[in-house]
């Protein structure tokens, strides 16, 4: 709704008067470059015209009876409370409440705060090595960090921490929990967990540390295999991935026939290094875009020309500690089906953190945009949704009695070969033999080679 109020200068008197007060405005107007409808309307007035002016609406303006209440409360805060407490503190105070209602990443940055935004976006800080997030007012694990204190201790994703110490977590903002979790390498913290199908809470101490996140790790799992797990994505594993999928290949020989990529327990980080390895498997087409209220919130992202690994079929590992920029990634493969996601449902973190310099030392990080996979799926408390459904599994191979072979037949034809022992290559189990889902990966992935050989025969036979 607009108020719109008329004012009629009929009154010759009123008119002058007027006109008398503004006569001094023509020079003042031109240096502060009031614009041309502003300089018309003076004009107007001044010739004793009828004029229209467009007063704000007043929803749109700030809520004074809200803003008196928050004074009373500010007053009553440094009248009584029990202890006296410093203007400055309060109203700090009043910040974070406001930017951490909102949602769960909006914050306030304070020094110390940016400085840590700043180390875990390089890979290397102190703390224990666990992605956290608020839920129900506790501490959620969104995954641990691989090679991490809080990952070899047990500590999994998807569990909730109630106590931190001996003080419980229930009423802490997340940067109070984290700043708890910090602290001097060497020196141990007991977590209180609670855990899916536990019928009761679960202490685990860790020893703090400095953790260095080595964001790419690669090798060949199997002749013609490879598997890259993306730990984290940091400001150079754009890079470090590019470099990672060269080196297979030249280890190999040649294109490998299969590639898994691990992207479980992943919390995500920079949006452009998941960007850049969505473009090193894409030749083209839309990789991610984001949408938000102010113009510089919306982003769309493209493949550039050229990629590598064109004929090499790939399987993406998620979970549920999958979170923000690894569901980028695995959302672009999936939307352009240039590889099959296995696993289980991801976290569905899909928003857009900006941290926004308020001076020299603070800083606010504020939700200011959604993520949506190149098919316009939006993965805000979605996430992304695995081709084939997973779930983690312990290995166990039966014991059985050997069977009864033609072999073992009197007077039997011989066969070709035999009496040669069969023996496993190189005499070791794959690693993916301890891994039920990245054994999933790579059995899906030997049945696709094997396709893609017996159409590439049928083909150059037809021909």
């Amino acid at each position: 709704m607009r108020r719109v109020r008329r004012f009629n200068h009929a009154p010759t008197m009123s008119a002058l008067a007027l006109a008398s007060c503004l006569t001094a405005l023509p020079g003042l107007i031109h240096a502060q470059e009031v614009d041309e409808e502003t300089r018309r309307l003076l004009e107007g007035i001044q010739h004793g015209e009828q004029v229209q002016i467009e007063l704000p609406d007043p929803e749109e303006q700030l809520p004074l009876d809200d803003l008196r209440k928050f004074a009373e409360v500010f007053g009553r805060i440094k009248d009584a409370y029990v202890e006296e407490v410093d203007d400055r503190k309060l109203l700090e105070s009043a910040i974070k409440g406001m930017l951490s209602d909102l949602d769960p990443h909006s914050t306030y940055l304070a020094p110390k705060d940016y400085e840590q935004l700043e180390e875990s976006t390089s890979g290397e800080f102190g703390g224990l090595g666990i992605e956290v997030g608020m839920e129900d007012g506790f501490v959620k694990v969104i995954s641990p960090i691989d090679d991490t204190p809080a990952q070899k201790a047990g500590v999994q994703a998807g569990d909730l921490i109630v106590k931190l110490g001996d003080q419980p977590v229930k009423g802490m903002s997340l940067e109070e929990a984290v700043k708890l979790m910090r602290g001097k390498p060497g020196t141990v913290l007991t977590l209180t967990i609670i855990r899916e199908g536990e019928s009761a809470p679960i202490e685990i101490d860790v020893e703090r540390a400095i953790i260095k996140v080595t964001s790419i790790k690669s090798r060949i799992i199997e002749n013609g295999y490879g598997y890259v797990r993306i730990t984290q994505f940091q400001a150079d594993t754009g890079t470090q991935f590019t470099t990672a999928l060269e080196n297979l290949e030249k280890e190999h020989g040649s294109d490998l026939d299969g590639l898994v990529i691990d992207l479980r327990n992943n919390p995500g980080g920079i949006l452009q290094a998941a960007v850049e390895a969505a473009d090193a498997l894409l030749d083209e087409g839309l990789i991610v875009y984001t949408e938000g209220r102010i113009q510089s919130s919306r982003l769309r992202f493209n493949a550039k020309p050229g990629d590598i690994m064109p004929d090499t079929a790939i399987v993406v590992l998620i979970n549920g500690g999958s979170a923000s920029a690894s569901e980028i990634l695995a959302g672009a493969l999936q939307d352009h089906e240039r590889a099959v996601v296995m696993g289980t449902q991801s976290f569905g973190k899909g928003s857009v953190q900006t941290v926004i310099p308020l001076d020299e030392t603070h800083a606010i990080k504020m939700t200011t945009a959604r993520y949506y996979t190149p098919d316009g799926r939006s993965i805000q408390a979605k996430g992304i949704k695995p081709d084939i459904e997973v779930k983690p599994a312990e290995l166990t191979e039966l014991d059985s009695q050997p069977f009864f072979t033609e072999a073992d037949l009197s007077g039997h034809l011989e066969g070709q070969d035999e009496g040669q022992d069969v023996t496993e290559e190189d005499g070791q189990a794959s690693p993916a033999s301890r891994d039920f889902q990245l054994r999933s990966a790579l059995n899906l992935l030997k049945g696709l080679s094997i396709l893609n050989k017996r159409n590439t025969t049928e083909q150059e036979s037809a021909d």
